[in-house]
């Protein structure tokens, strides 16, 4: 079905005023979009403004605007669906359930317009099952940040089997005009593109700490300075391309192909039960401790992102000339 979406977006309605819906909000904000949040939890709105003002200087930093510019745009709409009428997109943030991301849908079905996009921030779930049932499924996707989705520029598009490919065009061109950098997929798969590689990395870290190899802030640590920063400007396509040298990566992949398949071999199963788990929140909870307490950990967080985002990197950026965008 051929349905003219939005692809500026000026009307946005945020679902859900967790930590995922409060950081989304802030962005939107400060883009100086009209924004809504909807969540029947009282106590998830009272947090909704100091959440916004806690980030609001990062996003000042990257250069995106201030939202606190803009409290005149921000409605709180606590658990009245009907505020959401109107929006030109939906940023879902409800819990990671089906039965609970079906029936948010339907209420927002309830309200709005056949042209509004609905946006599911779902780790994992599949757009083609949150779709079933909709009214206007073709106008539901996946655009899946990573957190906090007001730093972190990445955002996964996912289409399901009914999804329009102008609600597909329509949400890239919102994503991009906010900052973001979307990646669309070809397929649904379950977890998506990036959560699915952070899990194949967190699965065989997991079984090194089961293993007593090391344990969780050692993991930590050799990411954060080995790969992690050579991650944030190349990925790992292009590290293995410039690690063959003159050859690129078809020299690289010919000359370790026999260590890399050892390896792939090697690679654990994780037992992962309460004992495993147990040894990762203590790690996790002594790093946290060495820092200062979490507060001081987000700090140090948000402040190290942006000193990265603010650097100049081949793939940080919105996506250059001939490089694949949404029909």
């Amino acid at each position: 079905m051929h349905r003219a979406f939005s692809h500026d977006a000026a009307s946005i309605g945020i679902v859900g005023a967790g930590t995922i819906g409060s950081s989304w909000a802030a962005l939107f904000l400060a883009t100086g979009r009209r924004v809504t949040v909807v969540d029947a939890d009282p106590q998830a709105m009272a947090r909704l403004r100091p959440a916004i003002e806690a980030v609001a200087g990062d996003l000042v930093a990257l250069g995106i605007g201030d939202p606190r510019a803009h409290w005149d745009r921000l409605t709180a709409g606590g658990g009245d669906w009907g505020a959401l009428a109107g929006v030109d997109l939906v940023q879902e943030n409800g819990p990671e359930s089906l039965a609970a991301k079906r029936g948010i849908y339907a209420a927002v079905e309830a309200v709005v317009p056949p042209g509004t996009l609905i946006a599911s921030s779902t780790s994992g779930l599949m757009p083609s099952d949150l779709q079933e049932g909709a009214r206007h499924p073709e106008r539901i996707l996946i655009g899946h940040p990573f957190n906090p989705p007001h730093l972190l520029p990445l955002v996964e598009i996912v289409p399901g089997r009914q999804t329009a490919p102008e609600a597909v065009a329509a949400a890239h061109a919102v994503y991009l005009a906010v900052g973001k950098v979307p990646v669309v997929l070809r397929r649904e798969i379950a977890g998506h593109l990036a959560t699915r590689l952070v899990a194949a990395l967190w699965r065989e870290a997991v079984y090194l700490v089961e293993q007593g190899v090391c344990d969780l802030g050692d993991i930590d640590r050799a990411i954060a300075a080995g790969p992690g920063p050579r991650w944030a400007v190349l990925g790992q396509g292009l590290s293995y391309h410039l690690g063959g040298g003159a050859g690129g990566l078809a020299r690289f992949l010919e000359v370790f192909d026999a260590p890399i398949r050892s390896w792939w071999d090697d690679l654990g199963t994780p037992v992962f039960d309460a004992e495993s788990k147990r040894a990762l929140v203590a790690g996790a909870e002594a790093l946290e401790a060495s820092v200062g307490g979490r507060d001081a950990l987000l700090r140090m967080r948000n402040e190290a992102l942006l000193a990265v985002l603010r650097a100049p990197g081949p793939l940080s950026a919105r996506p250059a000339d001939g490089e694949r965008t949404p029909d």
